[in-house]
């Protein structure tokens, strides 16, 4: 008995000392070996952790990583640590990242990169309610927080809620102006809801060369489509894929508003530029089929709905016209 009993201890610590050996050969290895040494060192060292963490994260080393920035956060609470933390647990688990959010925001209540950041992993869990209530409190205590009023604004416009979004967003903006994010957010709904401004804004973003401001004639045009200037649409749609030849929302936007138009020779070699940049886009795969059909090429409408399908399992619409022809 007490040999079986000695052996089995053996086994056990042979067992942990592999493990250790080979976190070991993985923390005493270029790039992790010099701050390794320095936690044998300092090992109350938060930071040195903290630095070991990210590094590990940066090489893939995920499990290692998050070890690290654990006992980063363990030895100092600190925002920084908590949003690195966070980073990582959500690419692992979306539940976990929101359990170490409700534990780290009572362990710091004054951060609000904290408090958006489990109102944003409630809002992708589905619990808006909840999303909501956080902005609803950072906005009650600090009514100019940009990122609150933006995201307040996004749960409304999922729930059609389109002009109390419009509001929040729009109030962002005033307090933002430069952002350039904000400013195409917001042409997009007043696009989305034929509002005039948005060819105010898009034009002070087109003159000033706002970053990828091929969005900015892109929202234009999506209004003027809107009001119904085609023309002058696909005029705009045409200066978005000048300004930048991979904007794909373009070419299918341009091709679906002459598909309207009956214009299907057009529409068909729009389709077929834009797959030249995206030849896996079984969106664009469906609408040349749809283009090829009502010029009454049924054979190869036929097979581009099939090669949709085979892109994406999930557009049984294009199985559907596949079916039917």
């Amino acid at each position: 008995m007490r040999i079986l009993l000695i052996l089995v201890l053996s086994l056990v610590l042979i067992a942990c000392n592999s493990g250790e050996e080979n976190g070991d050969t993985v923390l005493s290895q270029p790039p992790f070996d010099s701050l390794t040494d320095s936690i044998r060192k300092a090992p109350q060292n938060a930071e040195l952790y903290y630095r070991r963490g990210v590094l590990l994260y940066q090489n893939n080393e995920a499990a290692y990583a998050e070890k690290d920035l654990k006992t980063a956060w363990q030895l100092s609470p600190k925002e920084e640590y908590a949003l690195s933390m966070t980073t990582l647990l959500k690419q692992k688990n979306a539940d976990s990242a929101i359990v170490f959010l409700q534990q780290a925001t009572q362990e710091l209540p004054n951060s609000i990169a904290l408090q958006i950041g489990l109102a944003r992993g409630y809002q992708k869990k589905g619990e808006e309610n909840k999303a909501i209530a956080i902005t609803n409190e950072i906005i009650e205590q600090y009514p100019n927080q940009v990122d609150a009023l933006t995201l307040k604004s996004e749960i409304l416009n999922s729930r059609n809620d389109k002009s109390g979004s419009l509001a929040y967003l729009e109030r962002a903006y005033s307090l933002a102006p430069s952002d350039p994010l904000l400013a195409y957010d917001l042409a997009y709904e007043y696009a989305e809801m034929k509002n005039s401004k948005a060819l105010l804004l898009t034009d002070s973003l087109i003159k000033a060369r706002a970053p990828e401001f091929e969005k900015a004639y892109y929202i234009k045009g999506f209004y003027l489509s809107n009001i119904g200037s085609s023309g002058e649409a696909i005029k705009n749609y045409d200066e978005a894929i000048r300004t930048n030849y991979n904007f794909l929302d373009a070419y299918r936007d341009k091709g679906q508003l002459l598909l309207d138009q009956k214009k299907y020779e057009a529409a068909l070699k729009t389709f077929q530029l834009a797959l030249k940049v995206a030849p896996a886009s079984a969106d664009f795969y469906f609408l040349e089929g749809k283009a090829l059909q009502a010029m009454g090429n049924k054979e190869e409408a036929k097979l581009n709905y099939q090669r949709a399908y085979g892109l994406d399992k999930s557009m049984t619409e294009a199985k559907e016209a596949a079916d039917k022809l």
